[in-house]
Formats: structure tokens, sequence, C-alpha cells
């Protein structure tokens, strides 16, 4: 059975580099979409909307294709966190999650033009921050610069050595696509990973 065409809906070098870990062959192309939250919009009701726009967006123009959306959120006290973009606004995010616990919405969306429902899945990952000091901080920041990186952290590089716990069911989805979520939604439609 030959295997569908596979887009993924996305500009991120983070995410072509998690999906390029299961799938050998596939397109990423950028949405074009607004991802400003509703009012009163819940951050899990956010990242699903914005997953399945994305995906939705690509597929309309590649009907033949099984297109991927992803999204994710970092929240903090309720209030969500975006890429910080400039050294002060992540000097600012990392003193306000230094001892703090941070949950990550990571959202994931498989569909096609010809899908009516459209099903979406939500990981949620809780990174418990330790003290951070200063100096630790602005430190990372020069050495990393993870200034587009929601939270200001990449854990999967020295980001990792500011937290004291990370709980997730998926360690992929920290990341930016949950990849356990994304296999098995792929086998049930017939695509062969292994």
């Amino acid at each position: 059975m030959p295997q569908p065409h596979i887009i993924l809906a996305s500009s991120s070098p983070y995410r072509k580099e998690l999906l390029s870990r299961i799938l050998e062959n596939f397109e990423a192309i950028s949405p074009d979409i607004d991802e400003t939250p509703f009012p009163d919009e819940e951050p899990i009701e956010l990242v699903a909307r914005l997953a399945q726009q994305k995906a939705l967006a690509i597929a309309v123009s590649h009907p033949e294709a099984l297109v991927i959306g992803s999204d994710q959120v970092c929240v903090l006290n309720n209030q969500i966190l975006g890429k910080p973009g400039t050294m002060d606004k992540a000097i600012e995010q990392l003193k306000a999650c230094s001892g703090q616990t941070v949950t990550f919405y990571t959202s994931l969306c498989v569909t096609n033009a010809n899908e009516t429902a459209q099903n979406t899945t939500v990981v949620a990952t809780k990174v418990r921050f330790r003290q951070l000091s200063d100096k630790e901080i602005i430190s990372y920041l020069e050495k990393e610069q993870p200034f587009d990186c929601a939270g200001s952290f990449k854990c999967e590089g020295l980001g990792i050595v500011l937290f004291e716990a990370i709980e997730s069911k998926d360690p992929t989805a920290l990341i930016g696509l949950p990849l356990i979520a994304l296999a098995t939604k792929l086998r049930e439609l017939g695509v062969q990973l292994i």
C-alpha cells in the first residue's frame, strides 16, 4: 500500500527535526493563520483550535495529503507565556518561572481535506523549575539564546539544568510535537512507520 503524502503544517525547525525521527518523507509548509487568542479562551482550547486551523489551512490546498498541525502554549499561574523575542523579555520570563511549576500544552491534529470531524489531542507537560539566580538566568540565555521558544528555554539543550522535574506522558511534547500520540494516529491511518 503506498504511503500517503504527509505535510507538516509548520515552519518550526524543532517540529521538523522531531517528525524526521519517525518519518523519512514529508513536506513542511508554513500555515498562514491568525494565532491571536479569543477573549476568555482557555489555553487548552487555544492550542487545540490552533492545531486544527494550521492543519486545515494546508489541507484545503493539498486535498490528497495527510496534514499534521501542532501548537504549544506555556502557562504560568493561568497566564500564557509566549516566545520572548528579546533578552529582556526572556530574563523576565525565567525570573517568573524560578521555583514555580509551568504547564506546557502541546496539541496535535492530523487531518486531510475530506475529514469532517477534527480529532485533536492535547498533551500536558509539567515543568518544575528550581530556584534560579540572576547570574544563572543571564548565563543560560547568553549561551542558548532561546528567544524563539515559549517559556525562554530549550529542554533538549542546556535548558534541562534549569529544572527539578518534568512530568509528561510524552517527552517529545515539551519540544513541540508529541511523537507518541502522533505515531499512534499515523498507524491508525495506515501509515507504516517501521
